[in-house]
């Protein structure tokens, strides 16, 4: 792995010169190179033990002359999740508030929001880069897959955005503390492509 993230490197570094001396625009093509070293730490996450929610985790793309350009981690992305961490804390999910606790033995999970314990299963897949998560008849069944992405402290489990919605949605409800401000998250990326929003979670 090593010696792939250095030869990304390298090439990132030679697009630069090459630019500078033949008036060619490599930059794009260094922008791509530099996503593709940043997916490269995206790791396998075993999920289990007691994880604590610690923010909204965004991920879009912007595809400007045929180059689609991953904007995870950028000010772009960091704004969507500002403004959605500060929608999400009208109703009460807010970083530390929120518990997940996984059990790798029998794939269940448990949900623990204040007083309220919602219990689930779960499945990693893709070579543990992928969870679907099962819940039971208080939200009604909900089924919804996503990525799972390792991080320095813990993972960041991504979903589509209706799924994610549906989820956040039925847990401000399920709390007693539904908001018509929810609904504006899946509206915070409009214009931007592969729109993902999921959750940061601290081991």
């Amino acid at each position: 792995m090593k010696k792939l993230v250095s030869i990304v490197a390298l090439a990132v570094a030679l697009s630069v010169s090459a630019s500078a001396q033949s008036g060619i625009d490599f930059s794009k093509i260094g922008n791509v190179l530099t996503n593709m070293a940043g997916a490269i730490y995206s790791g396998p996450v075993t999920l289990d033990g007691s994880y604590t929610y610690n923010g909204v985790a965004v991920s879009a793309t912007s595809n400007e002359g045929g180059i689609l350009t991953n904007l995870a981690g950028t000010a772009v992305t960091s704004g969507i999740e500002s403004k959605a961490d500060e929608y999400l804390a009208k109703v009460g999910v807010k970083p530390g508030a929120l518990t997940w606790t996984f059990n790798k033995a029998d794939n269940s999970f448990s949900l623990q929001l204040g007083s309220l314990s919602i219990p689930g299963t779960y499945r990693v897949g893709d070579g543990e880069r992928t969870v679907t998560l099962t819940f039971g008849k208080s939200f009604n069944f909900l089924n919804m897959t996503g990525t799972l992405e390792s991080t320095s402290g813990g993972a960041r489990m991504l979903f589509t955005a209706d799924k994610a919605m549906a989820f956040i949605k039925k847990l401000a409800s399920v709390a007693g503390k539904a908001s018509s401000q929810v609904s504006s998250i899946s509206r915070l990326a409009d214009g931007y492509d592969h729109y993902r929003i999921g959750f940061k979670l601290a081991k």
